[in-house]
C-alpha cells in the first residue's frame, strides 16, 4: 500500500483509481495527474518506483487542492455565505438543502429524522396531557 501525502492508497488497484481515494481526486483529476507525472493509469500502484511517487507528489502539491486545504476551502466558503447572510447563508444555517430543491416531501438527509407532532383534540384529553408534563 504505497503512501502519498500522508494517505495510503491501495495498492492491488489500478493507479488512476487508487488516487481517488484522495479527497478531491475524481475519475477525470485522477488520469489527468497520471499525464502530467508521466504514469501510466493502467500499472498498479504498488509497481511504482520511489522516483514514481515522488513525480506524484509533486504534481500533487504543485497543481491542485486536496485533503485539508481542501476541506479548509469548503468550510470556509460555507462560513463566508453563512456570515454575509446570503440565501444559500440562511439554507446552510437551517440545516436545509441549500440547491433549489424541493423540500414538502424528502431532503431527508438534511433535515434529520422526522418530527412527528401530535394533536390533541378535546378539553379533557388536554387537561390531561398538561397534567402529564
Amino acid at each position: 500500500m504505497p503512501r502519498v501525502l500522508g494517505i495510503d492508497i491501495p495498492g492491488r488497484k489500478k493507479l488512476a483509481y487508487s488516487l481517488r481515494y484522495i479527497y478531491g481526486v475524481g475519475p477525470t483529476v485522477a488520469l489527468e495527474i497520471c499525464e502530467k507525472a508521466k504514469l501510466n493509469p493502467d500499472m498498479k500502484a504498488d509497481d511504482m518506483q520511489d522516483a514514481d511517487i515522488q513525480r506524484l507528489v509533486g504534481v500533487l502539491q504543485n497543481d491542485y487542492r486536496i485533503e485539508g486545504d481542501l476541506r479548509r476551502e469548503i468550510s470556509a466558503n460555507v462560513r463566508r455565505l453563512i456570515s454575509i447572510g446570503s440565501y444559500r447563508g440562511r439554507r446552510h444555517r437551517a440545516s436545509l438543502p441549500v440547491r433549489g430543491q424541493r423540500t414538502k416531501t424528502n431532503a431527508r438527509t438534511r433535515k434529520g429524522s422526522k418530527r412527528t407532532v401530535g394533536v390533541v383534540r378535546g378539553k379533557e384529553a388536554r387537561s390531561a396531557v398538561k397534567a402529564g408534563k
